[in-house]
């Protein structure tokens, strides 16, 4: 009999990086969000969805230390469902910034 490849005793769910790892992940995902915010077939659906994630990421690891990011991230959020996209760039520009 061959063992199982697959550990399957219990669920795994998403990984959540925490820490130094979330920061990397947060800025890796806003610059994907803003260079494809515009894109048609999936773009605008993808980065506003990462947007999302990325603030209650952050809040939830420390939501006074990021309050100012997750606002900006609100910020550009509305922008995009809205299709003003360069205030959608803007904003992710300044979460960016409040991360470094």
């Amino acid at each position: 009999m061959i063992p199982p490849r697959v550990d399957v005793r219990s669920p795994k769910g998403p990984h959540r990086p925490a820490g130094d790892e979330l920061l990397g992940w947060a800025r890796q995902q806003l610059k994907i969000a803003s260079e494809i915010v515009d894109n048609p077939g999936g773009g605008l659906l993808f980065a506003t969805q990462t947007m999302g994630q990325v603030r209650v990421s952050l809040l939830g690891e420390d939501a006074e230390r990021f309050a100012a990011v997750a606002q900006a991230l609100a910020r550009a959020e509305d922008a995009a469902i809205h299709r003003d996209f360069a205030a959608a760039r803007v904003a992710v520009a300044e979460a960016l910034g409040d991360l470094e």
